[in-house]
């Protein structure tokens, strides 16, 4: 199969321009930095906008479908393009605060859609579902868990009356400008379980980080509905990516101030004596494709020598997250990528977004171009190991 070269071209992208703890759950992840407004990222009303425009322009070659309903009502879209044998899926907002990824995915789409030579091949060789906005009441509210009770979970499993609280629920304490006692919610992305089937059961209550989720949120069981229909539809999926935001961290040995954290492993492999309580799924985890991947991202993003592009850097590893929705796809067969941003939302003004926007879009882009004319095979993935490591303190 002959190249596609690098996509930057080929996509024309928008010219718009501690460690870390993953695993960390406290009001304090919910921090508002109200610098800059968040006006100029993509809300819900206009989501719906730009993904009808994206589906009318396109003449047929963008799916917009609405797949779910989050827990306040509101539609949860997936938009597909392309047809090819190789299926990505691309996620971005389920935590509702982190949104740069809902912006770089629109974009994606419109470049995509194209009728360019190059994107029809890619097109033909790749079949790529977006979930732009996972968490829309989350993403309406400016904050990082969705609006559900644990009364709400009972009416709708009511075999859980009597366990505690899953303890991914917050129900109180105030994070400067949003009050969880009045407003509870759960965090989304610790809701999924590798057993794509599981229905809930209070013995498994109140859980912790490193055990399975539930799918008691209405917004995880459309994820979950998503990746299964696309296993019936097509055998697996190739690849996972989920787009995140960080605080601020440098590229470790050096003051350079991180634009994008990659990681590739959220369980331990179920293949060695530290995953072995994941064994069952041993068969379909493959951890070297998911370096590949992150590799691919990484080489993209450092072709652009010496620019803000390239302070990449490796987000914590050695997590045991079965209950993220990485780690449950990666044990059922699929490459996974985390994308880390720096920064909050609030704390960016429209230059700062835009080059963050773009740096996505070229992470993205990396992978997307590897995957299609099958380089990403060719990588090394030990190559993952020499990217350089997150730090929480700058090295002059």
């Amino acid at each position: 199969m002959k190249k596609l070269g690098s996509m930057i071209g080929i996509l024309a992208l928008s010219a718009s321009l501690a460690l870390p703890v993953y695993a960390a759950e406290s009001p304090a992840q919910e921090t508002h930095h109200h610098e800059y407004s968040i006006s100029g990222f993509t809300n819900y009303s206009e989501l719906q906008h730009q993904l009808q425009q994206i589906e009318q322009s396109s003449k047929g070659i963008v799916e917009v479908e609405v797949v779910g309903q989050s827990n306040q009502g509101r539609d949860i879209y997936k938009a597909t393009v392309g047809t090819g044998d190789k299926v990505i899926l691309i996620q971005s907002e389920i935590h509702g605060n982190e949104k740069t990824g809902t912006v770089a995915i629109l974009n994606m789409l419109e470049n995509l859609s194209s009728n360019s030579k190059q994107a029809r091949e890619i097109r033909e060789e790749v079949t790529l579902v977006f979930m732009p906005m996972m968490n829309p009441d989350a993403s309406e509210g400016d904050k990082r868990r969705n609006s559900m009770t644990w009364n709400e979970v009972l009416v709708n499993f009511p075999q859980l009356e009597g366990a505690s609280p899953a303890w991914n629920y917050l129900d109180r304490g105030i994070s400067q400008s949003f009050d969880y006692g009045k407003n509870p919610g759960f965090d989304v992305n610790r809701d999924f379980n590798p057993d794509l089937n599981y229905v809930p059961e209070a013995k498994d209550f109140p859980g912790r980080s490193n055990e399975p989720g539930w799918f008691i949120t209405p917004e995880a069981q459309t994820a979950r509905d998503v990746y299964k229909s696309l296993q019936d539809e097509h055998g697996k999926v190739d690849a996972f990516i989920d787009i995140h935001h960080q605080g601020m961290y440098y590229v470790a040995g050096t003051a350079d101030e991180v634009t994008l954290s990659l990681s590739a492993q959220f369980v331990p492999d179920p293949n060695t004596p530290a995953g072995e309580k994941y064994a069952q799924y041993k068969d379909n985890y493959n951890y070297d494709f998911s370096r590949q991947l992150n590799v691919a991202a990484y080489n993209e993003l450092q072709s652009y020598g010496n620019s803000p592009f390239t302070n990449v850097s490796l987000y914590s590893q050695g997590l045991d997250l079965p209950g993220t929705a990485l780690g449950t796809y990666a044990l059922n067969g699929s490459g996974t990528v985390l994308f880390e941003v720096r920064g909050q939302t609030q704390m960016m003004g429209q230059k700062e977004s835009g080059r963050l926007i773009k740096a996505v879009e070229r992470g993205l882009t990396g992978i997307i171009s590897a995957v299609a004319d099958g380089s990403v095979e060719e990588l090394n993935p030990e190559d993952y190991e020499k990217i350089p490591r997150t730090s929480s303190r700058a090295t002059n």
